[in-house]
């Protein structure tokens, strides 16, 4: 499902057109537009410090108005990728607006450029693996509401907590893999490319619209923690001589890598095991503050997480989580008729599991939208840079 294809060649006159206007560029101006990508990076990723609790209720007490807001709740998520989808954006204008474009195709660009575009074609592969782990939440969510439903009456009889017992296991065992092995539930596929090789020629570029989009399972020996650090491998500030695109595409590179890692965080994905070692995000550049304290935040929550299964940091499956177990423990010591106190706990934690599958099921659904649109401006963006690449290997070197 490639979004955009049709406007490919429109694409391709309009930045055709200004590389005609525009000789060339003051190197100021380049500053100019790097000062500015550097300022939408920390405006866009500001506000998911700033704008969500990062308390997590595990037991599901959140107030109403922090209820759908939590720190890497769904709609915490949204937001990321939100940012993620405006910085790809003006990305793309620094990089290609209103300059000579030649300029891309020349050292140290001749370089930087297929290697973000290289990992472009990793980060595809997150998406779909995420994407799945999106449905594995929602089979969560299927059992957890079944087990909302089973407790609805009072008082709880024997056939109620029989029904809540099944889809209790069910909930807890539904996301859980082994990171030791992959996960051997899910079953082969195939890679975004047709092949596991990070790059492509120059006859698959000019064929994008060809690419299939999150629709695939994931291979047993599919990991993400080395999937994010195929992404992030051999990411290097660009030296004190380099042009200041290449610190655009630099920049970019770890944008890219930063929200398929706090991704994979949040969301189920076979063998994440290591995960918070390899986002390489540098410490001592303005524009990547909000991005590092984001990463030490997750990383927190990872490292509480990492030996108890592989659910996902996402708030709403926490929350789930932790009621399941709950609910599991009162289930398992149920006698008719059941004593009071523990017959209105049983209920008071059966409706607050009832909300949060409210809320669970109102994400979703979005979140999904959400990340099906981050893979197609992937794909879209690559594409259309590729172009533009190949029109000025072939305007610099008319015998190509």
């Amino acid at each position: 499902m490639w979004a955009g294809a049709e406007n490919q060649g429109n694409f391709l006159g309009r930045i055709s057109i200004r590389r005609n206007q525009v000789a060339s560029m003051e190197p100021d101006t380049h500053v100019e537009d790097l000062d500015q990508f550097h300022k939408l990076i920390s405006d866009k990723f500001s506000p998911l410090l700033t704008d969500y609790p990062h308390h997590h209720d595990h037991d599901g007490d959140a107030t109403p108005s922090a209820a759908g807001d939590a720190f890497l709740s769904a709609a915490w998520v949204r937001k990321l990728l939100d940012a993620f989808v405006s910085c790809e954006a003006e990305f793309r204008a620094v990089l290609l607006n209103g300059r000579d474009l030649t300029q891309i195709v020349k050292p140290p660009l001749d370089r930087w450029i297929p290697d973000l575009f290289d990992r472009v074609v990793k980060a595809l592969d997150v998406c779909n693996a995420v994407t799945h782990g999106v449905e594995a939440i929602r089979f969560m969510l299927h059992q957890a509401q079944i087990v909302a439903s089973a407790l609805e009456q009072r008082p709880f009889t024997e056939g109620q907590i029989r029904r809540a017992r099944r889809a209790l296991a069910a909930v807890l065992s539904s996301i859980v893999v082994d990171e030791r092995d992959g996960g051997g539930k899910t079953t082969e596929r195939s890679w975004s490319f047709g092949r596991r090789g990070g790059g492509a020629s120059s006859k698959e570029r000019h064929h994008a619209p060809n690419f299939r989009s999150l629709s695939w399972s994931v291979a047993k020996n599919w990991s993400a923690a080395k999937q994010i650090q195929a992404i992030s491998s051999n990411l290097y500030t660009p030296r004190g001589g380099e042009c200041s695109l290449a610190q655009s595409v630099y920049i970019m590179g770890m944008v890219l890598v930063f929200v398929m890692w706090a991704m994979v965080a949040c969301i189920p994905c076979q063998d994440r095991a290591g995960l918070g070692t390899h986002v390489p995000v540098p410490k001592n550049l303005g524009w990547a503050q909000s991005i590092n304290v984001l990463q030490e935040k997750i990383g927190e929550e990872w490292k509480k997480k990492e030996k108890k299964g592989s659910s996902g940091l996402m708030d709403e499956v926490v929350k789930v989580e932790k009621l399941a177990q709950s609910l599991t423990e009162l289930t398992d010591n149920f006698h008719y008729p059941m004593e009071e106190d523990k017959e209105a706990e049983m209920a008071a934690k059966a409706a607050k599991l009832a909300e949060v599958c409210r809320r669970m099921e109102d994400g979703l659904g979005p979140l999904q939208r959400q990340v099906r649109e981050v893979f197609n401006r992937l794909v879209k963006g690559r594409a259309d840079v590729l172009e533009v690449f190949d029109h000025a290997i072939k305007h610099c070197n008319p015998s190509v």
